[in-house]
């Protein structure tokens, strides 16, 4: 209980109750990721049905809306930092980690972060009635992390991407991809969660040489939104 509260604490902006942590809560409250998740998705799912009885576009932008609100725009600052330090290093690692460490947003993190909110607020229009979706997305999309951490060298010898590696361990990630597994039974696109998350591993490695705090928050949101796509896509075919 005591790590879930220090996963809630940091993937949300929900208020939690003061604890006394140990040391390594901070790193193993990785593997409760998914969890959060569901908590995320049942608070954009309850807004963005809540909405759709209105019109689907108003269920669409309060779901948003809620998504941004609940993670505090975590994930799309991590997005933003990825995208400056990929568009202003040059293929330079030291450029490329001093301008995702810059406070300051460029104009590729305000590109990078508007298209993402664009294309969440259109995709939610076209799945807002289907709250199963909704609660699944964001858990699935969390078990990225788990499976990062382990895939990918960290960039920072201190830092978030390092001490969630330490804390990583290969059953968690393979246990949450069974239990997805089992929701495929009810959703079926949720096939695609695995490729995403492979797939953003690849880019990352190749793009980026390893991971951060930052490459994190932007595969979560990445994986969010392909997750809509691909539950978009199912129901249309």
């Amino acid at each position: 209980m005591r790590r879930l509260i220090v996963a809630i604490g940091f993937l949300t902006r929900l208020p939690v109750p003061r604890i006394a942590t140990q040391d390594g809560d901070f790193a193993a409250a990785i593997r409760l990721y998914p969890l959060v998740g569901l908590l995320i998705g049942v608070m954009v799912a309850a807004v963005a049905w809540t909405g759709s009885l209105v019109d689907p576009w108003v269920g669409a932008l309060g779901g948003l809306v809620a998504w941004v609100a609940v993670t505090g725009a975590l994930h799309l600052d991590g997005l933003g930092d990825v995208a400056d330090g990929l568009g202003a290093a040059h293929g330079r690692r030291e450029r490329l980690l001093a301008v995702m460490s810059d406070p300051h947003a460029g104009s590729f993190a305000v590109v990078a972060i508007g298209l993402q909110l664009l294309a969440k607020f259109v995709l939610l229009h076209l799945i807002a009635g289907d709250w199963r979706a909704l609660v699944a997305i964001p858990a699935a999309a969390r078990i990225g992390p788990l499976l990062w951490a382990g895939w990918l060298v960290p960039l920072k010898p201190e830092g978030l991407g390092a001490a969630i590696a330490s804390a990583a361990r290969t059953r968690d990630g393979m246990g949450w991809l069974l239990i997805l597994a089992g929701g495929c039974v009810l959703l079926p696109w949720l096939v695609m969660a695995p490729l995403l998350i492979a797939g953003f591993a690849w880019w990352a490695k190749a793009k980026v040489g390893g991971v951060t705090g930052d490459v994190h928050g932007a595969g979560i949101e990445l994986v969010e939104t392909g997750l809509c796509l691909a539950c978009a896509v199912y129901w249309a075919v």
